[in-house]
């Protein structure tokens, strides 16, 4: 499988972009699309696993959360540039509780299958959990205080600009005091078995080249996907609740997932929970604020006003994780538990 996939990289890519400059069409566009991006993510994934290698864990683990998350904001900003809303709300939501609920939980259950118990740096754990509360605190506030009588229905942007620009400066703070001020206090020192991963294919020069292309592929597709999405969600009937949260989160995920569930087999437990909770929270706190700032270059100011089902979502996906994970350990039963979740919300997303 190793070696077909970088002829499979070429050919999905290549039909991908033969779909969309000669009009296949909408669906074959979407799922053409849909299927590049996978081996694209994939392709980054692998890009920045082995830029990691030279980086350290803790550099390892943001690059690999921020350019696992570099499909979700360009998809995003494209579906800004469209005026799709809706659309970039349900994507970020799923991203948050698709990391939370499918990345740890596939991470954990397969890890957990392969080893009784995995550990990671507890007090990473407890930073997490409070970087998650305040997600949470500052996506239920503007929705809130917007509903209530008394908030002017003009100052809606005003407030969640606010909100973006502080969740901007928590988050660059959490850079400072997890890799400068106390680094080493976020560390695993010690891992419960040896880890026999291999070296890097690539040198550390080619690794960075392959991560810029692998990034400039991840844009081009991305942008050939979101012009399907309205067809697509009109002709199977699909709500764009749905597909944001879910089928756009999943594919603009891929990179996550893959390289967090890798980790957790090589028992690599902290790494693998850096890229799904980081990547939740980077979410959270870096890309939903920054595309707050892109749709005002655009000329159409988006809100951080998330519906009741997004915000109910985000919450249970964040009290069921924190409480799994904040004892730094987990095991394939908490793994199972949180893929359960994920399914009984996936249903409901479907049905509404």
């Amino acid at each position: 499988m190793k070696r077909l996939f970088f002829p499979l990289l070429i050919l999905t890519f290549a039909l991908s972009a033969a779909a969309h400059y000669l009009h296949f069409g909408p669906v074959p566009e979407f799922i053409l699309s849909a299927l590049a991006i996978v081996f694209v993510a994939g392709f980054l994934g692998k890009a920045t696993e082995a830029v990691s290698h030279y980086a350290g864990q803790r550099l390892g683990g943001f690059l690999n959360a921020t350019f696992g998350n570099a499909a979700e904001l360009i998809i995003s900003i494209f579906l800004i540039k469209e005026g799709l809303f809706d659309i970039v709300k349900a994507s970020l939501t799923g991203s948050i509780i698709g990391n939370l609920l499918l990345v740890l939980g596939a991470s954990a259950f397969v890890g957990g299958l392969k080893f009784k118990e995995q550990r990671f740096n507890i007090h990473l754990a407890g930073q997490n959990a409070s970087l998650m509360m305040l997600g949470v605190i500052s996506l239920f506030i503007p929705a809130v205080f917007v509903k209530t009588e008394k908030f002017p229905p003009n100052e809606t942007i005003s407030l969640s600009v606010t909100v973006a620009g502080c969740l901007i400066l928590a988050y660059a703070g959490w850079l400072v005091y997890s890799m400068f001020t106390h680094k080493d206090l976020l560390e695993d020192h010690e891992e419960t078995q040896p880890s026999h991963g291999e070296p890097p294919a690539w040198s550390r020069n080619k690794s960075i080249l392959y991560l810029v292309l692998a990034t400039l592929m991840v844009a081009f597709v991305s942008e050939w996907l979101v012009h399907t999405l309205h067809v697509f969600t009109d002709k199977f009937g699909l709500s764009e609740l749905f597909v944001g949260a879910f089928l756009v989160a999943i594919i603009g995920n891929a990179a996550e997932h893959s390289a967090a569930i890798l980790l957790a087999m090589k028992n690599k437990m902290g790494a693998a929970v850096e890229i799904a909770v980081g990547s939740s929270l980077q979410i959270a706190l870096f890309v939903a604020p920054v595309l707050v700032f892109v749709s005002l270059i655009f000329g159409r100011p988006m809100d951080l006003i998330f519906s009741t089902i997004e915000l109910a979502a985000i919450a249970v996906a964040v009290l069921i994780a924190t409480s799994i994970s904040r004892d730094g350990t987990t095991t394939w039963y908490e793994g199972k538990l949180l893929l359960i979740v994920y399914v009984i919300l996936g249903v409901a997303f479907y049905f509404v």
